[in-house]
């Protein structure tokens, strides 16, 4: 097999964002098939030279990398594949495959985060001049989703479409079918996935209800398995890791919880999600459908923390609202109601809309964008392509776990006018203003 690979010079027209996701996407892959037990020797080879050609390229030809090398290089630091000159940025210290000699699930998300970047960056461009991310742009499933859930015309359809993604990424296929979702939605429903079957059994995160994750890990004496959710926090900072012992054949694995991770305490302790009940029970793959991955990350995981936010203020006598700026008179509500709150205002213009009626009959307004994004890297870029908040929010909320990504997103939104805090934080400061207790 022969690869012609066209060199990228890093004196023609592309940007250091642009190399960085060549190299992050051509690694993703590569790790993938050289970890892959699914695909043949000869698809693994072949994806593997592909991957080698891309990286290549966008070396260019004065920074040479045997093959050999290059499989070397995809068990270690993701940086090492950059050409001289290329800061590593959001590369910095990322692994393509951990420590059991498995794919590292992390870098979909950051593949996902760089291609969003590199959407905002095209966008943006204009007045006739080019960007080599242009031929990088690809539409992701999440856009297909909301485009299609806002075909139903109106804001109830709308909300109703988006809260059944995020409280039911899988169910059977009688339960999907009552969701009633449009055609173009309801497509990224799929079997399974393989990477979440033992044997014919799957299991159901107890924070997102998503299939986790399965694999077995071999030592000198015994095979263990393992499930744990394919988003990293939910595993390590909620508890949705577990362990099993091979059972016998035809039958399905009973899961142990491993230690409980600490208790989130403050504001944090009002979203957390409480996972005292029973271990997830195994369940057939026959008759179960899930959503792809993409719109289960972008839409499912983050929806969990608007959904939370939105159910939290409304138990605290927040009245919901169905557009914002209504006013108590027209909601039909008394003076003792603290305000109102509007889950995904002008159908998901931002996550939040929430209202807070003071005595001196004046309102004070949040209008809130919640962001997930693993990389703070990449949400800053985002941020700074968008120029602030896409859809004009005013304040960028990340999950109570994504607090060390503050200080970074303080320092790009300041030039925005852009506020920035934790979901639990923002939650208590709401509460604060309408003089009601958080926590």
């Amino acid at each position: 097999m022969v690869l012609r690979v066209m060199p990228i010079s890093m004196s023609e027209s592309i940007s250091h964002d642009a190399i960085r996701q060549m190299v992050m996407r051509a690694a993703a892959m590569s790790a993938k098939a050289l970890t892959s037990t699914d695909q043949s020797p000869e698809g693994r080879l072949r994806t593997l030279m592909e991957g080698h050609g891309e990286v290549l390229a966008a070396r260019g030809p004065g920074q040479p990398l045997p093959f050999d090398a290059f499989l070397q290089m995809l068990t270690g630091d993701l940086a090492r594949l950059l050409p001289d000159g290329v800061p590593p940025e959001e590369m910095t210290g990322v692994h393509l495959i951990n420590d059991d000699g498995l794919f590292e699930e992390d870098l979909y998300d950051l593949d996902q985060e760089q291609r969003e970047v590199a959407r905002a960056v095209h966008k943006a461009t204009r007045e006739g001049r080019s960007t080599s991310l242009a031929e990088l742009e690809q539409e992701m499933d999440q856009v297909t989703v909301y485009s299609g859930l806002r075909k139903r015309g109106t804001q109830d359809a709308y909300v109703k479409g988006r809260s059944d993604l995020s409280r039911m990424p899988a169910g059977t296929e009688t339960e999907v079918r009552r969701l009633n979702l449009p055609s173009i939605v309801g497509q990224f429903y799929r079997p399974i996935s393989f990477a979440a079957l033992y044997e014919q059994w799957w299991f159901a995160c107890p924070v997102c209800r998503w299939p986790m994750k399965v694999t077995q890990h071999r030592s000198r004496k015994s095979v263990t398995g393992r499930v744990r959710c394919f988003y990293r926090p939910h595993a390590e900072l909620m508890g949705a890791s577990y362990t099993f012992k091979i059972p016998d054949a035809g039958k399905p694995p009973s899961l142990i919880p491993g230690a409980p991770p600490p208790a989130p305490t403050g504001a944090a302790s009002v979203l957390a999600p409480d996972l005292r009940g029973p271990v997830p029970q195994p369940l057939p793959a026959a008759g179960y459908l899930a959503l792809t991955r993409g719109p289960w990350r972008y839409t499912t995981v983050p929806g969990l923390v608007e959904i939370a936010l939105y159910d939290a203020l409304r138990s605290r006598g927040f009245t919901a609202a169905p557009e914002p700026y209504m006013s108590p008179v027209a909601l039909g509500v008394g003076g003792d109601c603290p305000g109102a709150v509007t889950l995904w205002p002008y159908q998901d213009a931002y996550d939040l809309h929430v209202d807070v009626w003071h005595h001196s009959s004046e309102t004070e307004s949040f209008l809130l964008d919640i962001k997930d994004f693993t990389s703070e890297k990449l949400l800053a870029k985002k941020i700074q392509a968008d120029g602030g908040d896409a859809g004009g929010a005013e304040w960028i909320v990340v999950p109570d776990h994504r607090e060390a990504s503050l200080p970074l997103l303080r320092g790009v939104c300041e030039e925005f006018r852009l506020n920035v805090a934790t979901a639990g934080d923002m939650g208590e400061k709401i509460c604060r203003r309408a003089g009601v207790r958080w926590v």
